[in-house]
């Protein structure tokens, strides 16, 4: 009689219990811990275990994309791997030659699953394919854009509906656009373009609209020193040393976009993925643009990819695949760029009714996604850390008048082809 009501009492209990997950999905994600953006990830993980009662998902919030990184690194030596993480688009050639990811293709086998490989804008597949197989999916993807100030351009007699369309425009735009008080001092400057946290990114966009891009495909050669690319950086340091449109020396790539909103620039060259801040906080009228020309059009493309860890279950690599296939449905694809004001990252996200009223009541939201055009692949090469640093400190040293752009370019390049040179 004691054992049956043992048995009825744990059966009762078992009951009770919460079931268990099948498997646990641990991802890392690059953002500082709380905010917004952790919010919206949450919940995108709590509805998706809602809706596949079997897997269990938890984000890591790791920092920025440096610090996630080197944690699912460190995770993965100590034998504590996570299957998935969000990380830099251009960790690509890092994460091949440390033999720690898998190809998509592996895993997403079926003809679904082969169609699904297939549906993001190519322009954000250039950082993700390596030898014809994918390893990145396209998830918080960005280009560089020109915010500008309508009341600003307004105030100086300048057409508030038209942005600069090339560089000598945005330099005479600019001029104008400064603002000096009684004693002299700058109280609003014409243009600003970060030059600390991603300074190789911006730089980008200056030497691929001068007509060169930075690096080949295959990750094992720079072009730093090419005459393009160094006039490029002779334009962006005139900004402030000539024109003094823009503070000589560096500019803060994290309290920029504050000081667009609180009107202390005119216009800036940012992210897209700011878009959705800048909307919920300007006071003012703004516009979004593609990036001036100079030769051409042109913008890199940035952000993070999922990728897929090699120390994996196949449990875990099935649960990761479905997650991920989960996240970049058309209709949350939408939903993310509206949240955010990252680029939706595939075509069809931008056909769903909730994207297309978005788009129509706030035209910014579409900008990045038709620059796809111009675009080219963020940097990325073999020994990315090392060889993007060499171009970080040259544009810096350019800026703060340490180095010219010729010589500090032309060392960049040296170094850069001793590191690379073993990878040819």
């Amino acid at each position: 009689m004691k054992s049956v009501a043992g048995l009825i009492a744990a059966v009762l209990l078992a009951a009770a219990a919460p079931a268990r997950a099948d498997v646990e999905l641990t991802f890392y994600y690059p953002i500082a811990v709380g905010g917004p953006l952790t919010k919206v990830i949450d919940g995108y993980a709590r509805q998706f275990e809602k809706e596949n009662p079997g897997i269990k998902v938890n984000p890591i919030y790791a920092g920025n994309y440096d610090d996630a990184r080197i944690k699912a690194l460190a995770a993965l030596k100590a034998g504590q791997s996570a299957p998935l993480s969000v990380l830099y688009s251009i960790d690509l050639y890092e994460l091949i030659e440390q033999d720690v990811i898998l190809p998509w293709d592996d895993v997403a086998t079926s003809a679904e699953d082969k169609a699904w490989l297939k549906v993001f804008y190519p322009a954000l597949m250039m950082n993700g394919i390596y030898k014809g197989k994918v390893y990145g999916i396209p998830y918080q993807r960005s280009t560089i854009v020109l915010y500008w100030n309508k009341d600003a351009f307004k105030e100086v007699g300048l057409d508030p509906e038209k942005p600069p369309a090339n560089w000598n425009e945005m330099t005479q735009m600019a001029t104008k656009l400064v603002k000096k008080d009684a004693s002299g001092n700058v109280t609003r400057w014409g243009v600003m373009v970060p030059s600390t946290g991603y300074p190789y990114w911006m730089f980008q966009a200056f030497a691929r609209q001068n007509g060169h891009d930075l690096m080949n495909k295959e990750g094992n050669r720079t072009n730093y020193a090419h005459p393009d690319v160094i006039a490029a950086l002779d334009y962006w340091v005139s900004l402030g040393k000539k024109h003094k449109v823009m503070t000589e020396g560096t500019v803060e790539w994290g309290t920029l976009r504050q000081a667009f909103t609180e009107g202390k620039t005119a216009m800036m060259w940012h992210t897209t993925g700011n878009l959705t801040a800048v909307k919920d906080t300007a006071k003012f009228p703004f516009g979004v643009a593609m990036l001036p020309a100079s030769k051409q059009r042109g913008s890199p493309t940035g952000g993070g990819n999922f990728y897929l860890f090699k120390k994996t279950t196949p449990e875990e690599r099935k649960a990761a695949l479905a997650f991920v296939k989960w996240m970049t449905t058309p209709e949350r694809a939408a939903d993310w760029s509206m949240a955010t004001g990252y680029v939706a990252t595939r075509p069809d996200a931008y056909e769903t009714a909730k994207l297309k009223e978005y788009a129509k009541s706030f035209p910014q939201a579409v900008v990045a996604r038709d620059q796809f055009k111009f675009a080219t692949p963020e940097l990325s090469t073999f020994q990315t850390g090392r060889v993007r640093k060499q171009l970080d400190d040259a544009i810096q040293a350019s800026l703060t008048g340490q180095k010219t752009p010729a010589a500090a370019l032309k060392a960049a390049q040296a170094e850069a082809e001793r590191l690379l040179k073993p990878y040819r």
